[in-house]
């Protein structure tokens, strides 16, 4: 079996100073500096796969999804198809996961588990906790190098079936597919090769079929690219997960991933997959007006747990 390499993330070891870009010393507004220097943070992301700015004076919401539209350049898109519960601001910008404080979010590349997904995003800390809550980060190349060879060659042969129940457990499809409308949601599944099964009037179930990994479409790199750990069902924290499904059985779980086949996942290799995020995973401490952006690609992110009031932002393109 191949031996996960233990990697020592500590700030001082990686190269933070390139990475974080400290513009308090800046006279201009946020917005009228982005402006200014908009091939620049480009460069500093492309090089990087991600980029925290830090220092810049932002007054509101609109001038965030103001600033990510000129880096990005592009409208910023709407978040469909959902996950997480999230709030919908103004202007596509959106409040991150919605869980609470004393959860983790595992690490993940936004929508990896469908066939549209953002390549770029950009974080907003309006509020920081008052301890915890950072946003960890975990180099998606890496994650792929480091995943035991006999695990990750499984997956690329099968490819990752997620399987969803919307209904009370879980987000209703109304807020995951963001419409009332029956018809508007099979087109929807239609249109991204969504298998649907209405199993009553208010129970959806989908299944789609997505591979584990991809190739970065500038860089040409190998990324690990799937939420299987964090759809699987053992990643559910503590006994929640064998008593959900000794209530509702296992096919009537709010999610699930299996291999492409329809085959059980082994638990085992979740565990393994997930320890390699834990080693590569490294954070920056969250300060007031921080905008990090990343390659959705490049860089997963999660959330530590967290105490106090915490107030974070995002939106995509």
């Amino acid at each position: 079996m191949d031996q996960l390499l233990s990697i020592d993330m500590d700030l001082d070891s990686v190269n933070t100073d390139r990475r974080i870009h400290d513009l308090s010393a800046e006279k201009l507004s946020g917005l009228a500096w982005v402006k200014s220097h908009v091939s620049e943070i480009n460069q500093w992301v492309n090089n990087d796969g991600f980029a925290l700015l830090r220092g810049l004076n932002i007054v509101s919401t609109n001038q965030f999804s103001t600033i990510l539209e000129t880096i990005f350049g592009e409208p910023l898109s709407q978040y469909i198809y959902r996950s997480s519960p999230r709030t919908a601001l103004r202007n596509n910008i959106y409040t991150t996961t919605e869980y609470h404080a004393d959860q983790v979010i595992l690490q993940h590349n936004e929508n990896a588990y469908s066939n549209s997904w953002p390549m770029r995003m950009g974080f907003f800390c309006v509020i920081p906790a008052r301890s915890g809550g950072n946003t960890p980060l975990a180099d998606s190349r890496e994650v792929y190098k480091h995943i035991p060879s006999h695990i990750r060659e499984k997956f690329e042969q099968l490819g990752v079936m997620y399987v969803r129940n919307y209904g009370d457990i879980d987000l209703p499809w109304q807020e995951v597919f963001q419409t009332n409308s029956k018809v508007e949601v099979q087109e929807y599944c239609r249109k991204n090769h969504i298998e649907f099964e209405w199993k009553s009037d208010d129970h959806l179930q989908t299944r789609q079929h997505r591979p584990a990994a991809a190739v970065h479409p500038v860089t040409g790199e190998k990324v690990w690219f799937n939420q299987a750990h964090l759809f699987h069902h053992s990643s559910i924290d503590g006994p929640e997960s064998a008593a959900m499904r000794n209530s509702i059985g296992i096919d009537r779980l709010p999610r699930n991933a299996f291999y492409g086949d329809g085959s059980d996942i082994d638990p085992k290799d979740i565990a393994q997959i997930n320890d390699v995020y834990r080693q590569l995973t490294f954070s920056y401490q969250w300060q007031r007006n921080d905008i990090l952006l990343l390659d959705n690609m490049l860089y997963t992110h999660g959330r530590e747990a967290y105490q106090g009031t915490r107030k974070v932002l995002v939106g995509m393109a």
